[in-house]
């Protein structure tokens, strides 16, 4: 498998579904939708709604029905690069290539299209017309699994953690905290939702969730290596600004970054050796995530 064709094929299905989602948000003020769809159709790279799918399509199922779960998970990670972007957060100013959220329509705009992407995330998953092939019991799973993800013992715990540390010292208990949570609970998630509804079995979703773990840890080691060594114009943002944060650079050096950087793929690959040939994509996609230069 070529897996750069992969992901283009997963990205315009993820795109096209986006698009049908937001043609139902008939009365949202202007500004809220504008500011919504400008940092959703960015030129993301569509990792974790990817992940969801490669994870359904691993056990045999057709991901057609998963679409929309996989979608909600972008509008979610969405929000947190708009919110992560604010001047009381990390006060960026590029995103993607292109002036952030709050910098295109203000900071209050740009909170209020984080809130509204997380929130509609919810909505979407729990509108019957969207995901009526998945059964209810499953459902409710998975929308757990996202919700803890993406919440205060998840992401946001994560986050809150990055600021709190910004500046300090620091150790590597603190710096895996920060990463597990900030960086690979929603991922992690992404590929568990995508096994859940293929119908992986207990054993089958260990394998799957310590894949998310490893490459949910190997995306921000490389983010961490980008921002030290990455071209700025590739990256489609300001790189060496985060001296001051708790990175792997700083933890544990460049060198030893890289190799635990191919550790962990290599860990990634080997956690999903039972599914043969059905993990071609994920194996794929763990080896582009170790080698990415955006």
């Amino acid at each position: 498998m070529e897996i750069g064709s992969y992901l283009r094929e997963k990205r315009i299905l993820v795109d096209d579904a986006l698009k049908d989602i937001f043609a139902s948000f008939h009365i949202t003020p202007g500004p809220l939708r504008d500011a919504m769809e400008y940092s959703l159709f960015s030129n993301g790279k569509r990792i974790r709604p990817i992940l969801t799918i490669a994870s359904c399509e691993a056990k045999g199922k057709d991901p057609e029905g998963i679409l929309p779960i996989a979608c909600a998970i972008e509008m979610i990670h969405t929000y947190s690069l708009i919110h992560d972007d604010l001047p009381s957060i990390d006060n960026d100013d590029l995103r993607r290539g292109k002036p952030t959220c709050h910098k295109v329509f203000g900071e209050a705009i740009a909170i209020l299209a984080g809130d509204a992407l997380l929130t509609e995330a919810f909505r979407i998953m729990t509108d019957s017309s969207y995901t009526s092939r998945i059964p209810n019991s499953t459902l409710k799973k998975i929308i757990f699994e996202i919700a803890y993800a993406a919440g205060a013992e998840g992401m946001v715990g994560g986050q809150v953690m990055d600021v709190l540390y910004e500046g300090k010292e620091g150790d590597k208990s603190i710096l895996d905290y920060i990463h597990i949570h900030k960086t690979t609970a929603l991922i992690r998630a992404a590929v568990r939702v995508g096994a859940i509804v293929g119908g992986a079995k207990a054993k089958e979703l260990k394998g799957f969730t310590k894949y998310g773990e490893c490459i949910g840890l190997a995306f921000q080691i490389m983010d961490d290596i980008l921002d030290e060594e990455g071209d700025e114009d590739a990256v489609g943002k300001r790189l060496k600004k985060d001296h001051k944060k708790q990175t792997y650079i700083k933890h544990y050096g460049l060198t030893a970054s890289k190799l635990k950087l191919e550790q962990l793929v290599e860990k990634a690959e080997e956690s999903i050796g039972f599914l043969g040939n059905n993990g071609e994509a994920l194996i794929g996609l763990a080896r582009y995530l170790g080698t990415r230069k955006f």
